[in-house]
This record gives C-alpha cells, sequence and structure tokens, in this order.
C-alpha cells in the first residue's frame, strides 16, 4: 500500500506532528510511506527517514494532485490547517481512504479518526465525524517511540534531579524562565532542538552554570528521562512518554492545543500548572 502523511514541523508549530507520525509510519513496515511537507523556516524535514515531498502550499488542489500522481491509497492528515471542507474535497476528488489525527475534538471527514492522547473521549467524536469512521481514541492507540519502549527494560542511575522538556521548538520561550526559578544546586538537564528559535539565547544563558546541561537534537531523551528524577513538560505527546517511563512530573501548559490532556491530567490530579507562575512554580516542583 501507498501511504501519503500530510503534516508540517517549524520553529512556531513545533515538531510533535512529525514526531508522532514517524511513529505511526514505523507500524505500516511492508507499506510504502511518502511525506508531504511545506518548507517551513525551522522545519525537521532532513530527519525524516522516507521519501519527502515539499508542497507549494496548503491548498487542497495541490494535494489532489499529488494523491492522483503517486496513486495514494491511504491520506494520513496530521495538521490544523487542513478543515473539514478539505478533507471532504480531497475525498470527493481522489476516493483516497483517510485518516486524520486530531487531538482538538475538530469536525473530519474521513474514514479513521486518530486520538491516541490518554485523555480521548470516543463519545465527543459522535457528531464530528461520517457515521461510518472508525474512531482509534485513547491508551490502545497511544504512540510511544521504540527508543523508550527500550529503555523502559533498563534500570539507570538518577544522575538529574530535573529533566526539561518543553517541546522541541520551546515555542513559549519558556526554558530560561524555569531555569532562573530554580535551585543552583540541582543537577538539570534541559532536552531541545535545532529549531529552538531561541536556543542562542539559552547557550548564552547557560554559560558557566556547571549544574545544567543542555541536549541539542538528542537521540537518548529516552536515556535522559530514566536518569532523572523529576520531569518539567508541557502537557502534550511528552505525557505519554514520561507516564510510560513512570518518572514523577510537572505538566505547565504553554498553548491552547494542550488544552485537553491540562483539562484530563488536573481532573486525575496530576501535578500540573495552568501557566507559569514563579511563585507557584517553586511549590510544584517535588523532588
Amino acid at each position: 500500500m501507498k501511504i501519503l502523511i500530510r503534516s508540517d514541523s517549524s520553529s512556531s508549530i513545533g515538531l510533535g506532528h512529525v514526531m508522532r507520525d514517524l511513529v505511526l509510519a514505523s507500524q505500516y513496515e511492508d507499506d510504502e510511506i511518502i511525506f508531504a511537507c511545506l518548507n517551513l523556516e525551522g522545519n525537521i524535514i532532513n530527519k525524516i527517514p522516507y521519501e519527502v515531498k515539499i508542497l507549494q502550499s496548503n491548498k487542497p488542489q495541490e494535494l489532489i494532485e499529488l494523491i492522483k500522481s503517486l496513486h495514494v491509497e491511504l491520506l494520513i492528515i496530521d495538521h490544523y490547517g487542513i478543515t473539514y471542507e478539505d478533507e471532504k474535497a480531497i475525498k470527493e476528488a481522489t476516493g483516497v481512504q483517510i485518516l486524520s489525527f486530531d487531538d482538538t475534538y475538530e469536525k473530519h471527514y474521513c474514514d479513521i479518526l486518530l486520538n491516541h492522547n490518554i485523555s480521548a473521549n470516543k463519545e465527543r467524536y459522535k457528531s464530528l465525524v461520517p457515521k461510518n469512521c472508525e474512531l482509534r481514541c485513547g491508551v490502545l492507540y497511544t504512540l510511544i517511540r521504540e527508543e523508550f519502549r527500550q529503555e523502559k527494560k533498563q534500570v539507570r542511575e538518577k544522575i538529574y534531579d530535573i529533566f526539561i522538556a518543553m517541546g522541541g521548538t520551546d515555542a513559549s520561550g519558556i526554558n530560561i524562565p524555569l531555569l532562573e526559578n530554580l535551585p543552583q544546586n540541582l543537577q538539570i538537564c534541559v532536552v531541545t532542538t535545532s529549531a529552538n528559535a531561541g536556543l542562542k539565547e539559552l547557550q548564552e544563558f547557560l554559560t558557566c552554570k556547571k549544574n545544567i546541561s543542555l541536549h541539542v537534537d538528542t537521540s537518548f531523551m529516552a536515556k535522559l528521562l530514566n536518569q532523572s528524577k523529576f520531569a518539567i513538560i508541557s502537557p502534550s505527546v511528552v505525557v505519554h512518554e514520561v507516564l510510560y517511563m513512570e518518572v514523577p512530573f510537572l505538566a505547565i501548559k504553554t498553548a491552547s492545543n494542550q488544552d485537553d490532556i491540562y483539562e484530563y491530567l488536573k481532573a486525575n490530579e496530576y501535578n500540573v500548572m495552568e501557566k507559569f507562575e514563579a511563585k507557584k512554580f517553586k511549590a510544584c516542583v517535588k523532588i
């Protein structure tokens, strides 16, 4: 089967969509995978281990033409900018099977709806998708990267007091405020990527701070987490990985698309903050 994955990454969008798409793509071992992406600033197209078609726009017609020329059988859409109307136009023009990612309970015209978040509520989709749409919701469909599955088997010494991962691009610019409000006697590791627009500022801030290690574009995120006593994260895809690794954490909401997981964590009495506040933050860090 030929599968086309429509997804983007950038300094403003973040990297989470492409990262989870790569996990999903790995489940289709015997199929041909192709990605379709816009060439946005701060993207990670060069990290995608499949053929990538560069799009010039987010218009449905360009995607329709690509689907037809490639003879695509399954289109996976993981993009907030592609609407119900766009999906319907694509379906009617090509007949392709459509799998749509969703984590904000939007209306979709698809054959399969995937919400892999622990907070996913199947019932909320009944009026949002076609009658015969297959709903894949919740922990049974959670996408955990293979590195975490392998690392889970390892017993590591806890050499870091705190692990910080506020998204690959730290679009909210929260890393430095977090570090400014943590005790200097703690051993801290910070995970980010070269797509982080504030990376240079972060590197300058960390000059002479020997208790803080910065890991850019690391392929050992699972190991770093396993070596940490406590994690500070956003209520996003990384929550699944931290829960899987059984590391205590604080989740700080930094974007509106994190509302659903934030509310789920709060309702289940996990350690969360709706927004960063220095005074409350210090009380929530439990080492």
